[in-house]
């Protein structure tokens, strides 16, 4: 049977975790709205982008852009996960998902070249048996996004020159609220000729018309770069942001569980206080009832 010192301990300890626990949930809170502000914020940025490409092509209305249907002999997929634990089913669902949509996107037996974000997430890729050509680790804030994508734009393009690899395709979880998120996938190469198209066909926002300052092809390329930067920036903060809502709702949950922890804990050392007390008081009158015998 417990001691009270040692449901005092344990109230004690059980009361640090929650600390720990409360600590977690609001640092996760923060870095949700950092990372959210960073994809706000990269939305103006795209928009830009796409203005450019309109200007662009404005004077191109034959250019053709491969769609994305064409047949793949090979395939470039990068898995967004997590380096930290707590983060809930993030990891499992994100590589569920990935399963699914490579048996989707790869013809029968074509290659695809993979490429993990997160240490967590490829540990369990490569216990599936598949093999990774490199990891990244999950950048430690918004600062640190802009060079991993720079590291991850010189892999996309160590593809396309010694592997001819022009298909690439992310996978990560989308935030949806404060405390869940979605799987999703971006295809990000080969470009939409949808989305082209709309850019080109867009109105342009003022009176006074763009004219370009340099040749076609070096700046229609710089913009493809651009707009591929927007695309693995916007899956890093998404996926991170992901990552601290799955781990917010886990220390909401533990958070829960701790408060009626200690409040069973504390019930029960009342209780074991009481009775303690009682059997003092017994003891006494007992040996109150004893001495009066005794005269």
């Amino acid at each position: 049977m417990e001691t009270i010192e040692d449901l005092k301990k344990t109230i004690r300890s059980t009361g640090e975790i929650g600390s720990v626990v409360r600590t977690m949930k609001a640092l996760a809170a923060v870095n949700i709205r950092q990372y959210t502000q960073a994809v706000h914020s990269l939305a103006r940025y795209n928009r830009a982008v796409e203005l450019a490409l309109k200007a662009a092509l404005r004077n191109r209305p034959g250019l053709s852009v491969g769609a994305r249907k064409a047949p793949r002999e090979a395939m470039g997929a990068v898995v967004f996960g997590s380096d930290m634990g707590m983060a809930g089913q993030l990891n499992e669902r994100v590589i569920e998902h990935a399963f699914s949509e490579m048996e989707r996107l790869r013809p029968g037996a074509g290659d695809t070249m993979l490429v993990a974000v997160g240490h967590r997430a490829a540990n369990r890729l490569e216990d599936a048996g598949l093999a990774l050509e490199q990891v990244f680790p999950v950048p430690g804030g918004v600062e640190g996004i802009t060079p991993a994508v720079q590291d991850l734009l010189d892999v996309i393009q160590q593809w396309n020159t010694r592997k001819n690899i022009t298909a690439v395709v992310l996978f990560y979880a989308r935030p949806r609220g404060q405390s869940s998120f979605t799987p999703t996938t971006v295809e990000l190469l080969p470009l939409d000729r949808r989305w082209l198209d709309r850019v080109r066909e867009e109105p342009w926002p003022t009176k006074a018309l763009p004219m370009l300052g340099m040749d076609w092809e070096p700046l229609f390329s710089s913009l493809v770069s651009e707009y591929l930067f927007a695309g693995l920036f916007r899956a890093f903060a998404d996926s991170a942001a992901s990552e601290n809502a799955s781990r917010l709702a886990s220390m909401q949950g533990a958070e829960k569980n701790i408060d009626q922890k200690l409040a069973d804990l504390n019930a029960k050392y009342h209780q074991r206080r009481q009775m303690t007390i009682t059997e003092e008081l017994l003891d006494i009158v007992s040996g109150f009832e004893a001495l009066k015998k005794g005269k």
